[in-house]
């Protein structure tokens, strides 16, 4: 008795189970939520619209979309509102900040000869410093200074902290407290007694040299 082959299913047309669930988009493409991020197309979390051959043998095989259904719209949605909130919350706090710097002024000792020229400079490194002993912390790519501070006096430094918020601080460049005491006080005579002055009135006193020197004006 002859065998009978059992012919193969005829192809019913069905499109599989995925291609039935993919969500077609305002211009009859095919709408995904972008697991990752891609290139010219869109940021991870966003609902993109692609053609359907884009989506079948790429976006989908590779894992760096699913589909958009309607609860991963609302997911998505829920997650951009809280997105936006944590970035309002932290531009207040960039404000709050800026408010803070730009109401400070610093001090840097620094050795200078009789002209007021520094033998060394004041540069990003010894402003954070400044500041860190006032419990502001910022880094140094974030103080702008269009070049190193060369000179004793009071300087107008921007400090950009993200978000187009920028503060404006004073700083001011004056002698080491050394040099001031050397240059305005005598030597105290045999038998008297050295006086001994705070940290306050030293800083005072080599700002009101820098004030009373050639170069007291700001400089920005």
């Amino acid at each position: 008795m002859p065998t009978t082959k059992t012919s193969p299913k005829a192809k019913s047309g069905r499109q599989p189970a995925r291609d039935k669930r993919l969500q077609r988009g305002q211009h009859g493409g095919i709408e995904l939520l972008l697991i990752q991020s891609v290139d010219h197309l869109g940021k991870q979390g966003e609902v993109v619209e692609v053609k359907r051959g884009y989506a079948m043998n790429y976006l989908l095989p590779q894992g760096l979309a699913t589909v958009a259904t309607e609860h991963h719209k609302r997911m998505v949605e829920k997650h951009k509102a809280k997105l936006l909130q944590i970035q309002h919350e932290r531009l207040a706090g960039l404000r709050q900040l800026a408010d803070r710097i730009t109401a400070q002024s610093v001090t840097i000792e620094a050795n200078a000869n009789d002209e007021g020229h520094l033998y060394g400079s004041v540069g990003a490194p010894e402003i954070v410093r400044a500041l860190k002993q006032q419990e502001i912390t910022v880094t140094p790519d974030q103080v702008r200074l269009k070049g190193p501070l060369k000179e004793l006096g009071l300087y107008t430094v921007e400090v950009h902290l993200g978000q187009e918020i920028e503060a404006q601080l004073k700083v001011w460049v004056v002698p080491t407290v050394g040099d001031v005491e050397a240059e305005a006080k005598p030597e105290a005579k045999e038998g008297e007694a050295k006086p001994t002055d705070s940290k306050e009135s030293k800083s005072a006193e080599a700002k009101s040299a820098v004030k009373q020197g050639s170069k007291s004006s700001a400089k920005s």
